[in-house]
């Protein structure tokens, strides 16, 4: 298949750039920068020009492959509710050019929202209707799955990790070092799903290549880490201590990651995994820490 990729220079995107190459694929990969642009055209891939804000530029590469995976997104968390708006945009412009044609749509989201009770959320859990959404994606792509799209959505762990990361958890490093602690909040107890980024990977390639429409998979390796953990392998490595602070301290900590600090949002792939044939190969969070990288 021929593949529209947004996000194709990203952490996660230009892992799933290589696995489409790595499996035969052919890739049209959206670049906004000239830097963009030639390390994505080193990789085999084709170049499209254009930023996610750019609707119709969106809607000619969706038009011209036969099917789009959708990994990019604005990570201004400053702005964060403009950077949904701008990715709810996106996926319509996406989806739009892709109507009645059955060609595959996979877009990315997140587990903010679900309700599961404490229990790891499964594929089958949705967001109740009066919880808002942290990210408007998965209801936006799957929308598409009622109008001849194979509208697909993966919910990626809270910590993609890998060599690369610019995520949550080099945002905490960066926090314990400039303020001599590894914090987290409360108790500590709250969990994250991870998922190492070369699985990812491969998964969007599964769901590309197996999936029908209207269905959700999980990206998720380990199914919850409490966050005390990920901050007592950060005090290890830094030489830092490591503090517990209250709901009412955690905003002066963490800034605006306050909230996603405090998240208990435990998830399963069991159902993903009997569905595709995809089982996680790679190493787990606490163990990629441990490799040192993420302090270089």
């Amino acid at each position: 298949m021929r593949v529209f990729v947004t996000g194709a220079t990203g952490f996660v995107g230009s892992a799933v750039v290589q696995e489409l190459l790595g499996a035969g694929h052919q890739v049209l990969g959206l670049a906004r920068s000239e830097e963009s642009a030639r390390a994505l055209a080193a990789t085999g891939a084709d170049v499209h020009r254009g930023t996610l804000e750019d609707l119709d530029s969106l809607r000619r590469g969706a038009a011209a492959t036969d099917g789009v995976i959708h990994t990019g997104f604005v990570h201004d968390f400053n702005n964060f509710p403009a950077a949904v708006q701008t990715d709810r945009r996106a996926i319509e412009a996406l989806g739009t050019a892709l109507l009645g044609s059955d060609r595959p749509l996979i877009v990315t989201s997140g587990f903010g929202g679900l309700s599961s009770g404490g229990r790891p959320a499964t594929e089958d859990d949705v967001r109740p209707a009066d919880v808002p959404a942290v990210r408007l994606s998965e209801d936006a792509g799957l929308a598409f799955a009622a109008q001849g799209v194979r509208a697909t959505a993966i919910r990626l762990g809270a910590s993609v990790h890998d060599r690369g990361d610019h995520g949550f958890v080099p945002y905490l490093i960066q926090l314990a070092r400039e303020k001599g602690e590894a914090a987290y909040i409360g108790d500590g107890l709250n969990r994250w799903p991870t998922v190492h980024r070369l699985d990812a990977a491969r998964l969007y390639r599964l769901v590309l290549e197996q999936s029908p429409a209207g269905a959700r998979y999980h990206g998720v390796a380990e199914e919850g880490i409490p966050l005390r953990d990920i901050a007592e392998a950060i005090g290890r490595h830094l030489g830092v201590p490591v503090v517990s602070k209250s709901r009412e301290e955690a905003g002066a900590h963490f800034g605006w990651m306050a909230g996603f600090a405090s998240l208990d949002i435990p998830a399963s792939s069991a159902l993903t995994q009997q569905r595709l044939g995809w089982q996680p190969q790679h190493i787990g969070l606490l163990a990629d820490l441990a490799q040192g990288h993420y302090f270089a």
